[in-house]
């Protein structure tokens, strides 16, 4: 490490997302050669009221407040206080990604290296449990005067620092700072460790947290380069903060290319349910658009008929009724269809859209059925859904760019039925019971349009 000056810091805020939550007392040391040379205290006026559980925790309300500082008061001061001091908290990521963005509100730049004494507590002594400060403090006989309070936790820190140093030599210190600091971009509970071996490569990769907890799958075609990207972005990302925080261990598995990733996160993330997978999560009953022979409108059915050989035709794959409607609401205003006709509202004779000059009269003979049935149909081709074109399952070949051995994804019905190292394998795969997915069918639909374009080749089984 440089000699540069440590500062020391603790800061409380009114809640944990640094993008939006905002610095209420902020406390600092700065330490050179070992000594105090200077100290930073000050309450902040948050620019909105203090939540009353943070309030109970912290003993900081918004009376307390009134009078303090906005943070664009001090920013100038405070940045030249800070200078090019190595940054050091307890969860250091969390107070910088604070600072940052206050920084950043008032119009300035803050970057500077963080030393993190809770990654430095996992290193030094790997077989306790608990590593907050409270219980750190308590390890080493350090009574703060209140916890939660910027200026005595700030404090403490120091006192557990020096506790530290006096246990280990000055070459065991010295390479513990160095190792912090070539580690110093990953998550506090995550062991470095973890991520020898992770390859530059396509694959998908799972964030669990305590106990094994799912967090997070996701794919990428570079691994490693996805992955680390996850902690390079927290301080302005709430997202990316709040994996940052909780992830305690990760795992990957290596795919042939993009289409194999893709279709393995899609098939975890059902399987797994991660809590931070909003999106592929929701699968719930599906609902398609059918329209039946010699009606006048679609009716709406499950998406489980997808499951089976496609005899009529569909319209638009939708994880619940209520989108599907949105989306068929959408067509009938844009091409002056009458919502009455359609079956999105109920009543007889002139619709309201047709009194507001948004539908053609079909609801009152200004337009004839058959002409409107014909115009429908017309405009619900662009929710077309493909038919299944091979009459059993298939095989897709993926083969990746450098040496790594290929792969066979089975498929049927646009159903993702697993991947295999050989044909044989693919064929053993072709039987295997699944149900109908919505994100499988998206991704195997856009790179069957033209397989050759990826490289890839179908085979049926």
């Amino acid at each position: 490490m440089s000699e540069n000056a440590l500062i020391f810091i603790d800061l409380e805020t009114t809640g944990t997302r640094a993008t939006r939550d905002r610095i209420t007392e902020i406390a600092a040391l700065k330490i050179a050669n070992g000594e105090v040379i200077d100290r930073w205290s000050s309450l902040i006026y948050p620019e909105g009221k203090v939540p009353a559980q943070i309030s109970q925790l912290t003993g900081i309300d918004d009376r307390m407040l009134s009078s303090a500082p906005r943070f664009v008061q001090i920013a100038k001061p405070l940045r030249e206080w800070l200078g090019d001091g190595h940054l050091v908290a307890h969860n250091a990521r969390f107070d910088y990604s604070f600072l940052r963005n206050e920084f950043k509100r008032a119009g300035l730049d803050y970057r500077t290296s963080i030393i993190c004494t809770l990654r430095m507590s996992r290193r030094l002594a790997p077989q306790e449990r608990q590593h907050n400060l409270k219980a750190l403090l308590s390890r080493y006989d350090i009574i703060p005067l209140r916890h939660h309070r910027a200026g005595d936790d700030v404090n403490a820190l120091w006192s557990l620092w020096q506790a530290w140093q006096k246990e280990h030599s000055t070459d065991t210190w010295q390479n513990l700072l160095n190792e912090e600091q070539r580690h110093r971009t990953l998550p506090a509970h995550l062991d470095s460790a973890q991520l020898e071996g992770l390859p530059a490569t396509p694959g998908v990769y799972l964030f669990y947290g305590h106990n094994r907890l799912p967090l997070y799958v996701g794919k990428s075609i570079n691994l490693r380069s996805r992955v680390l990207g996850h902690f390079q972005r927290d301080h302005q990302d709430d997202k990316e903060m709040r994996l940052a925080q909780q992830v305690q261990q990760i795992e990957w598995e290596e795919a042939a290319g993009d289409l194999g990733a893709q279709l393995r996160e899609a098939q975890l993330v059902k399987r797994l349910m991660p809590i931070m997978n909003r999106q592929l999560r929701k699968q719930g009953k599906l609902a398609t658009w059918h329209w039946p022979e010699g009606a006048n409108c679609p009716e709406l059915i499950s998406g489980s008929a997808l499951n089976q050989p496609q005899s009529k035709k569909l319209y638009g794959l939708f994880r619940n009724a209520t989108d599907a409607k949105k989306a068929l609401r959408s067509i009938v205003e844009e091409h002056q269809l009458c919502p009455r006709v359609m079956g999105l509202e109920k009543g007889k004779g002139r619709c309201f859209a047709n009194q507001l000059g948004k539908c053609n009269g079909a609801c009152n003979g200004q337009e004839p059925i058959v002409a409107h049935t014909q115009r429908a149909k017309g405009a619900l081709q662009q929710l077309q859904i493909n038919a299944w074109p091979w009459p059993g399952s298939i095989a897709i070949e993926e083969r990746p760019t450098g040496n790594s051995p290929p792969a066979w994804h089975v498929v049927r019905q646009w159903c993702y039925l697993g991947s295999a190292a050989s044909i044989e394998q693919a064929r053993a795969l072709a039987d295997t019971p699944t149900l109908f997915d919505v994100d499988s069918y998206r991704i195997l639909n856009r790179f069957l349009r033209h397989p050759e374009q990826y490289g890839l080749t179908v085979t049926e089984l």
